[in-house]
């Protein structure tokens, strides 16, 4: 009897056993990428002293004067706030680059800051190799600025300012291109409004080339990737159906209606996850007047949830003030944030539990162990129940569950559910889990819990899973 409940098991259920690959899976920089999760855009540029959100690109470089800039305190705050990196506004649409160019006298150069010596891309790089965090590039494909904009000459100007940014400060971690593209501007002189053909102008293919020979291990964001993808809003939310899958060819930078994409497509040819984009101010330049509108720490729990929770990254701007510095209000509310990760993820109730898939019993230190190699799955697509039972009632709040998505993302439709007074609760029903799925609802006290995953593309294979109280942060 004992040999046939063992052969039966396996027929369930293993760990770590042969496997099917389901296409399409990430590459090597997108696995690193996405154990990332958490990083910072700065918005600092021009419209930081201009009191804009966009510039005409008619501005004096002589605007640019920070009077205490400091890459150091960035990188600490941005550190001390549990975040992985920074993306920097190297040259926003307006045109004013913050190294000092060779390709354009509207840069650092011909400020007054430092003299015209400074080069803030290189401050930044060396405060991030000091703090431990790594360093990206946002690069804006517009120029309002430029003389040749809308003509086969600027492209080579705009890849020109690429190769520069990719050659001179060390390991970039990701290429980050707006969709804002042509419209009205300066154009070195002539106001006017020059229109491109988004899908075509930038020759994005060979743009790309560029990246891969000079950074191979950076990721290229854009609305269409080809590595990550908007999510489609700035308000801070992914679809609560998020496939990391998606038809490359179906959408472009700039293009209209693009939030249709955002839930990606369950068969989609490529894998391009998304990233979610959003500012801790209603800006995303420094205005004065918004010093009192931090979002609440409330707002920004919410916010990690429908992104880190929601098989996405977060990408949390942090406006730069006119000092040069992250403001003490945003600091403040990073912090408290980073206190509430830090402290409700801390400590898994799962660690002292009984697992049970499809009611056999087997160990769960393969999927509490924070590793994405280690892993379980079953032999089956359909309806497969995974029980578990705590070592004593607990008030809990959060669910968490992976998938080994670096084997192809595959869960279509789950049910979670507590026992409550001997009868099973759904406390959910959801479609897509990805890299993460986190799962918060009001506090119950439970020892039971069980996920069924109704429906998958293939053989479900869990890499996590995890069960959380939230940490009440003191203000």
């Amino acid at each position: 009897m004992k040999n046939i409940l063992i052969i039966f098991f396996l027929i369930l259920f293993s760990c770590d056993s042969t496997f099917n690959v389901v296409e399409p899976i990430p590459s090597e920089r997108q696995k690193i990428w996405q154990e990332m999760e958490y990083y910072a855009f700065i918005h600092f540029n021009m419209n930081t002293f201009t009191n804009k959100e966009w510039g005409y690109g008619d501005e004096s470089p002589s605007k640019f004067n920070p009077t205490s800039l400091d890459t150091d305190q960035w990188a600490e705050v941005i550190k001390n706030s549990g975040m992985k990196g920074i993306i920097i506004t190297a040259k926003h649409h307006d045109g004013f680059a913050l190294w000092p160019s060779n390709y354009t006298s509207h840069s650092v150069k011909n400020s007054p800051w430092k003299n015209g010596e400074g080069d803030l891309i290189k401050d930044l790089e060396k405060s991030c190799r000091k703090f431990g965090l790594k360093l990206g590039i946002y690069l804006s494909p517009w120029d309002r600025n430029h003389p040749d904009y809308g003509t086969k000459k600027y492209i080579s100007y705009f890849r020109n300012q690429l190769t520069e940014l990719l050659t001179n400060y060390g390991e970039i971690f990701e290429v980050w291109f707006d969709g804002a593209n042509g419209g009205s501007g300066f154009y070195g002189g002539t106001s006017e409004i020059r229109k491109v053909d988004k899908k075509n102008y930038y020759d994005w293919e060979n743009t790309h080339k560029i990246i891969r020979e000079l950074q191979p291990n950076a990721v290229i964001f854009s609305d269409a990737g080809p590595d990550i993808r908007w999510v489609g809003n700035e308000k801070g939310y992914a679809d609560k159906t998020t496939w990391s899958n998606i038809y490359r060819d179906s959408v472009y930078g700039g293009m209209p209606d693009y939030y249709k994409f955002s839930s990606g497509q369950e068969n989609g040819s490529h894998f391009i996850p998304t990233e979610t984009d959003v500012s801790i101010r209603p800006g995303w330049y420094y205005h004065p007047d918004e010093d009192d509108k931090v979002k609440s720490l409330e707002k920004l729990i919410d916010i990690y949830f429908n992104s880190v929770g929601l098989n996405s990254s977060l990408l949390l701007n942090i406006p730069v003030d006119t000092r040069g510095l992250i403001h003490e209000n945003d600091k403040k509310r990073l912090y408290e944030l980073n206190n509430y990760i830090k402290n409700t993820f801390s400590n898994n109730f799962f660690m002292e539990s009984k697992m049970y898939f499809n009611g056999i019993s087997h160990p769960i230190d393969k999927l509490i162990d924070n590793k994405i190699s280690t892993m379980c799955h079953f032999k089956t697509k359909l309806n497969n129940v995974i029980e578990i039972s705590l070592n004593k009632k607990k008030v809990v709040d959060i669910f968490k569950i992976s998938e080994n998505i670096n084997l192809g993302q595959r869960i279509k439709k789950f049910r979670l559910q507590a026992l409550v007074d001997d009868n099973w609760v759904t406390i959910e029903e959801g479609t897509t889990i990805g890299s993460k799925r986190l799962i918060k609802f009001d506090p119950i006290e439970l020892k039971e819990i069980k996920l069924t995953i109704i429906d998958s593309k293939d053989i479900p294979m869990i890499s996590e899973i995890g069960i959380y109280k939230s940490y009440e942060v003191k203000i």
